[in-house]
């Protein structure tokens, strides 16, 4: 079994790196019949990406958008987890979570968001933080309401037999239960905020990818706008790999355990 199982990954392996061998192939046969401003090959692209590493200025945009990424989810969960913990202490306010700031958020539009921004903060990091902060958020707030939802309450009731200090219990027993649902959230909203940087700084932001979006655009450079967007591809791609995924494997591990 275990062989036949690693066969089959192999397998999997293949047609997943032979899918963008093709892609690559099938990308450079177009460019070489197009001008570079319209469709740039991949030896173009890789080089403009190469400027990441090797230009300095190019790579403090790069890692201000990463920044900003960063500080915007955390602040949309840190408001989700609020918003969460009042409506666990307080279930009259869940309706108006649900059928009220919910639908508002998920409706609103991002452009919206995205010009009320700069109307109310100019062109400045607020701006960007406030426009992402916004758009994650009900991501964040559909997670945490339903990890409290999942607390067992037979483990509250042996956390209040523990302890009566409220603080205590909440990093001990509550914070554990509903960290795998936050850190989904998180996930999500990481990716997302991702999805709308660029416009984002776009709109509001005199630094970051947007930024050199902005300017390669005004440049007729298309190799740094193809650059611009695999760098994210890149960045989050690492991140997921080697900080989101361990965290979310381990607390589904941890709350297994508990289970």
């Amino acid at each position: 079994m275990r062989d036949t199982s690693s066969g089959s990954m192999i397998v999997q392996r293949v047609i997943a790196d032979g899918a963008i061998v093709l892609v690559l192939i099938a990308w450079w046969a177009t460019a070489r019949n197009l001008p570079p401003f319209v469709l740039p090959g991949p030896e173009a692209v890789a080089q403009s990406m190469a400027r990441f590493v090797t230009d300095g200025e190019v790579a403090f945009n790069a890692l201000v958008s990463f920044a900003r990424v960063a500080a915007s989810v955390s602040i949309a969960m840190v408001l989700a987890l609020a918003i969460a913990l009042a409506v666990q202490a307080a279930p009259i306010l869940n309706a108006t979570v649900e059928r009220r700031i919910l639908i508002f958020l998920n409706s609103f539009p991002s452009v919206g968001w995205a010009i009320l921004g700069v109307v109310w903060f100019k062109i400045s990091t607020p701006t960007v933080l406030f426009i992402q902060t916004a758009i994650v958020l009900p991501f964040c707030i559909v997670n945490a309401l339903a990890g409290f939802r999942h607390i067992d309450p037979d483990l509250n009731e042996l956390g209040l037999s523990l302890t009566r200090s409220p603080i205590r219990r909440f990093f001990k027993v509550t914070l554990p239960l509903v960290a795998p649902f936050l850190v989904a959230g998180i996930r999500v909203a990481y990716g997302i905020c991702w999805k709308i940087a660029l416009v984002s700084e776009l709109f509001g932001a005199s630094s970051g990818l947007g930024y050199l979006l902005m300017r390669a655009q005004s440049a007729s450079d298309a190799a740094m706008v193809f650059a611009c967007c695999l760098v994210i591809v890149v960045i989050y791609t690492v991140t997921d790999y080697l900080l989101l995924r361990p965290l979310a494997a381990r607390f589904s591990v941890n709350q297994g355990q508990n289970a």
